[in-house]
């Protein structure tokens, strides 16, 4: 998302362009640490409103440097003067259809909102989502990208996606770390509020969980139930390998682990 502040710094050097299709390619520096070549495309033009302090690029906006391409109806960027003078950017705004791609993640919104001091991206809006390799994130509120810490908050209704697993909480956390070709991965997700894990046969609650991403080992935290066809399992934690179904169940309160198991039912020949 670093990324993301010098590619639209570039419109700082545009004054006014108009147009049906506007190319603009150059070299910033004092916004990021990239010295790599910026492009930004616009069908309607880019647009200087100087009383608002604003620069805007409209009309299926695209924003690309090195790796990372930022998509959307319309990109405005806010600047104000800057400390030791000159101007600086300290928000990014994409509306309508938004797009982050970058390599190993793409993530989908309506809006999206780029707070610079902070460095997070904050996107709303229907059907968000976030795909990194086989996992999809999405959430019904909000799906945030914290730049500096590596990792994403989706808020609202969340659920993890692997196949036919799912982790879904009221707000999932995933923690992000570089594979060996240097792009992002998701190692964990830390669920809370509403805690639920899937898979075909199986399913269990919680108030908290954790999720390893790689070894597809999930641990739940608080009134854990398990439950497996009419069968089922009450304890304080567990752990839940969705990969294989093995599920452990243990007491921390040093009440005894609860379980309900029927007996199969089979049906007799007349």
């Amino acid at each position: 998302m670093t990324r993301l502040v010098t590619t639209l710094a570039l419109i700082l050097s545009i004054t006014m362009a108009q147009g049906n299709s506007v190319f603009a390619q150059g070299v910033t520096e004092g916004l990021g640490d990239s010295n790599v070549p910026l492009e930004i495309n616009a069908d309607e033009g880019i647009e200087w409103r100087r009383d608002l302090k604003q620069y805007v690029a409209s009309g299926n906006a695209r924003a690309a440097q090195g790796e990372l391409e930022v998509f959307g109806d319309q990109l405005v960027a806010h600047y104000r003067e800057g400390v030791e003078g000159g101007t600086e950017i300290y928000r990014v705004d994409a509306v309508g259809n938004v797009k982050i791609v970058s390599p190993g993640e793409v993530a989908y919104g309506d809006n999206g909102v780029y707070d610079i001091d902070k460095q997070v991206m904050v996107l709303t809006g229907q059907n968000l989502r976030m795909v990194s390799g086989a996992d999809t994130i999405t959430a019904r509120d909000s799906l945030e990208y914290w730049e500096t810490k590596q990792l994403a908050v989706a808020r609202g209704n969340a659920i993890a996606i692997r196949e036919d697993k799912r982790v879904h909480g009221n707000v999932l956390t995933a923690h992000f770390v570089r594979d060996t070709e240097n792009k992002l991965e998701i190692e964990r997700i830390d669920a809370h509020g509403d805690v639920r894990v899937a898979t075909k046969t199986e399913y269990a609650t919680g108030d908290k969980g954790v999720y390893f991403v790689k070894q597809e080992l999930a641990n739940l935290i608080g009134n854990v139930k398990i439950t497996q066809g009419e069968n089922q399992m009450n304890g304080d934690e567990a752990q839940f390998n969705l990969a294989t179904g093995v599920s452990k169940l243990v007491s921390k309160s040093g009440k005894p682990v609860q379980g309900l198991i029927l007996p199969s039912s089979k049906k007799k020949n007349p």
